[in-house]
């Protein structure tokens, strides 16, 4: 069986969580979660590393013990050490640790005074209203239990996209070493580019039905084969995703993508058009209506052609206009991953990254941008190592001589500047104004009633040092949600006072989200996108965020790191 980096980086996870609730040492339990981001984040199979005996030491945060527990996973798929944990802390424990406002202790308090192991344990007591007895929950505690767990049952059927990408790009690739296999498209939500995704559903043509099954039942991540018939086979693989091929005929593949790609509601949209013209539309072709002989089906720009419409991108295919649009030729001219000439938000080893500004920098160079923003965390985030205001200075002297020595790459001079709960900054305007980007972000107080919060980020975004708004709703996508806010007031102050607003690839957080993107295009306001990487290996996260953006309806001009870096400088209104 192949070990992904994410199946290490998981193993190495939940052996921090499990160590945490039993109350290991401190600085043990960072060092395997420290690890498991790191692993997360190479864009090398880690497996492959192992098996051409390459150094693991040199990877960011992985000493000598956690290359041999790396090497012990990839060799024999398991970790010894986390199954002897295993029977000293019950596994479904770590569950519970993902819901917010349960950490260690509480979990571990949980197990001890009610007996609880699992989600559904910890629903019936809170059901049983159990959990409000135990000292230092009360009601508020356990009222907040039962909403992250009903945020929980939610989202389990869904898969994290980047998570998904690194199952279904390796099955892409086998498949187009099939012979029997000709076109081969992933379609669904995973097309589309969502944040989350259910099902993997690839379409496949090809006359040799039974070859092209037999080989997608031998690739080496299927678990089990669920269902297998003429044409569709569905499987589970390894890491629980669902798979389902179907093999499509090639006069109605683009019929057939077009369907399984949706949305739903894009597809009634497109079927309410055609029955207007005395059409039928449906997974196998356009046809006239009571007749049985398509007209339109082999690919998806005939199929729209028919309908009078232009070709639309699947990441625009929500039902939110992109019809209307296309049938009056002003469907936007989407942003690409090429248009971008930077990357103006990421950490280094100042505060909580593992690069320096230099390696950071070169990092970047060698990824193609033009230029980098360096944008350490200030002294609210002490839990980064935030920096006071002399220590910035001096980070942005260094910053300076970089910039001198490394050539081919401008490097800028920022910070993320924490949002204090009164709305203010927590640094300084006289250190602000030093710099060339000033992103400023929420990381603390992200409870506050929507009234409340709203007003603090208005109060910040009227400081004239703001450039631009970092991951504006605080949301950890399966893990925290969004803060309560009034975003449309959020956008309006950004309009009034020209802030960008920040559109966070990080695959965790894509923030803001597609809707609110829209929002803020149709307002007049700019955005950026980039990737708060902590890491090296984090800077190809930029793809996420593109994604995102052109989930929004982006164009390159709405995104202001697709100027130069004089450009960008200028419109920000920095020397």
């Amino acid at each position: 069986m192949p070990i992904h980096n994410n199946d290490i980086s998981e193993i190495l996870r939940k052996t921090a969580d499990l160590l945490e609730i039993e109350g290991a040492d401190e600085f043990r339990v960072r060092s395997y979660r420290q690890a498991a981001n790191s692993v997360e984040n190479i864009t090398d199979n880690l497996a492959e590393k192992v098996k051409d005996g390459e150094d693991l030491t040199k990877i960011s945060d992985v000493g000598e013990s956690i290359a041999d527990k790396i090497k012990e996973i990839v060799n024999t798929g398991s970790l010894q050490q986390l199954e002897e944990i295993k029977e000293r802390v019950p596994e479904e424990l770590s569950k519970l640790l993902n819901l917010e406002g349960i950490g260690p202790e509480r979990t571990k308090e949980l197990h001890e005074e009610l007996g609880i192991e699992t989600l559904d344990e910890l629903k019936k007591a809170v059901e049983n209203k159990e959990v409000r007895e135990l000292e230092g929950m009360g009601k508020k505690v356990e009222d907040k239990i039962s909403q992250e767990l009903q945020r929980k049952r939610d989202q389990e059927t869904r898969t994290l996209f980047a998570r998904a990408e690194e199952y279904a790009e390796p099955l892409l690739d086998y498949f187009i070493e099939c012979d029997a296999a000709q076109k081969i498209e992933i379609g669904g939500s995973y097309r589309r580019r969502k944040e989350t995704i259910g099902d993997l559903d690839i379409l496949i043509t090809g006359s040799d039905v039974d070859a092209i099954m037999d080989y997608f039942t031998n690739f080496e991540d299927v678990q089990d084969v669920i269902k297998r018939g003429e044409s569709r086979t569905s499987v589970h693989l390894r890491s629980d995703i669902r798979v389902d091929v179907a093999v499509i005929k090639d006069e109605s593949y683009g019929a057939a993508l077009l369907y399984f790609t949706g949305s739903k509601e894009h597809g009634i949209h497109l079927r309410d058009r055609a029955l207007d013209m005395d059409l039928k539309v449906n997974e196998y072709g356009v046809f006239p209506e009571d007749e049985d002989e398509s007209i339109a089906g082999e690919t998806e720009e005939e199929m729209y052609e028919v309908l009078n419409l232009k070709w639309i991108p699947p990441e625009m295919r929500e039902d939110r206009g992109e019809i209307e649009a296309s049938e009056k030729g002003t469907l936007p001219n989407l942003i690409t991953l090429d248009d971008l000439k930077g990357d103006i938000h990421m950490h280094t080893t100042h505060t909580d990254g593992d690069a320096s500004i230099r390696e950071m920098a070169k990092a970047a160079k060698e990824y193609g941008h033009d230029y980098i923003a360096i944008t350490d965390h200030t002294k609210r985030v002490s839990v980064a190592g935030g920096l006071e205001a002399d220590e910035l200075a001096e980070e942005l002297d260094e910053i300076e001589k970089a910039d001198e020595k490394i050539d081919d790459i401008r490097i800028l001079k920022g910070a993320e500047v924490d949002i204090l709960k009164d709305g203010s900054l927590d640094l300084p305007d006289d250190i602000l104004e030093k710099l060339d980007i000033c992103i400023c972000s929420v990381h603390y107080h992200t409870d506050l009633p929507e009234d409340e919060q709203t007003k603090r980020i208005l109060k910040a975004m009227d400081n004239p040092n703001i450039d631009i708004l970092g991951h504006p709703s605080g949301r950890l996508i399966q893990e925290r949600e969004p803060m309560a806010l009034d975003m449309e007031k959020i956008i309006d102050k950004a309009a009034e006072n020209d802030i960008v607003l920040e559109i966070n690839a990080n695959p965790h957080r894509l923030d803001l989200d597609d809707r609110h993107c829209m929002m803020a295009k149709d307002k007049g306001v700019k955005m950026s996108i980039s990737t708060d990487a902590h890491s090296v290996g984090e800077l190809h996260n930029m793809k996420y965020g593109v994604y995102q953006a052109r989930r929004g309806w982006l164009e390159a001009d709405d995104i202001i790191n697709t100027l130069s870096a004089d450009e960008l400088l200028k419109m920000l209104g920095r020397n």
